[in-house]
């Protein structure tokens, strides 16, 4: 069952779940197959939801689902919140350890398609492949000839913004392009031979490409801001893969329309799914609509990832993937 009260009859073996995303089918068949499953009862009948509250023992969402307290508050039975996505910020972390609630993502099972596409917006927006693409169909190359010339990435100087997991991964690919490799984050990591820098504005003077996959959240809310895109200079290219939050958007539209860098490319934005509109029209910018996890295979990966956090944790076993704070 997915609402109403007569799941409220259901067998007590089978856990309610109060889901806060719309989530795949390939989640949710699993799901529905092996618990009550309340599909957003707290958005579309809070009456009915004021009434299955008590029942809930998981919470089940997507990296961009919202978890605060007052969730958790109406939730006095709640034993595990299970994320789809390696990012969590929009679960209150804090108020989950105070209630002894564990929380769980789906880290490792994603790390190559962030990194593939890091690399391929690098590429993008260096090389104008999208504009290059609709010169061809537009007819322009007939009319007007050859595009202006474009950046060359093979041994160009590249910074990191965050060498967790994914971070280190796109460092491996960047290394086959000949590219030199520089990071920032929030420790020096011992044991890589990657040039460390203190902060991004000390890592974004120092490189051609500057790629954002640090965590987002409160501590890293405008990491990348106006300093940081001076430093970057007007030869310089952002590609941001993180969170929306991690960069300054109005600060960004402001540099990329005065030339203070050379361009950006773009998968994740502070307000989604509606990014600034200035960014729609700027030839020097690449847009994708939050596609980094974006294949079936992968998603189907975090899927399984996070129904397993879920089974594991009402049979009694060990979580297979619950977050740092929660290790």
């Amino acid at each position: 069952m997915t609402t109403g009260v007569r799941t409220l009859s259901a067998p007590p073996n089978r856990p309610h779940i109060l889901t806060v995303a719309k989530l795949p089918p390939f989640l949710m068949e699993p799901l529905q197959a092996t618990y009550e499953v309340h599909d957003r009862l707290h958005e579309s009948d809070p009456t009915a939801f004021a009434r299955v509250a008590p029942l809930i023992r998981g919470v089940a969402g997507g990296g961009e689902s919202k978890v605060p307290r007052s969730l958790m508050d109406q939730l006095p039975a709640l034993e595990i919140v299970s994320i789809m996505g390696v990012g969590y910020d929009g679960v209150d972390v804090a108020a989950a350890l105070e209630k002894r609630i564990p929380v769980t993502h789906t880290p490792g099972v994603l790390n190559d398609e962030v990194a593939d596409l890091a690399i391929g917006l690098m590429l993008s927006v260096a090389r104008r492949i999208p504009q290059a693409d609709q010169y061809v169909r537009t007819g322009r190359w007939g009319r007007e000839g050859a595009m202006p010339l474009t950046r060359k990435v093979s041994g160009a100087r590249l910074g990191i913004v965050g060498l967790g997991r994914i971070g280190q991964a796109i460092a491996t690919r960047a290394q086959a392009f000949g590219m030199s490799i520089a990071y920032t984050a929030r420790n020096q990591k011992p044991g890589l031979a990657y040039s460390y820098y203190p902060t991004a504005a000390a890592l974004a003077a120092q490189v051609d490409f500057l790629i954002v996959i640090t965590p987002g959240g409160e501590g890293t809310r405008h990491l990348i801001n106006a300093n940081v895109l001076k430093a970057l200079g007007p030869e310089g290219y952002l590609i941001n893969v993180a969170r929306g939050s991690v960069v300054d958007e109005e600060a960004l539209v402001d540099a990329l329309q005065k030339g203070v860098i050379a361009g950006a490319a773009l998968d994740v934005f502070a307000k989604e799914p509606h990014p600034a509109t200035a960014l729609w029209s700027m030839e020097q910018v690449v847009l994708t609509p939050h596609i980094a996890s974006a294949t079936r295979q992968t998603r189907q990966a975090m899927a399984d990832l996070a129904a397993g956090n879920l089974s594991a944790h009402f049979e009694g076993k060990p979580l297979l993937s619950p977050v740092p704070e929660c290790q």
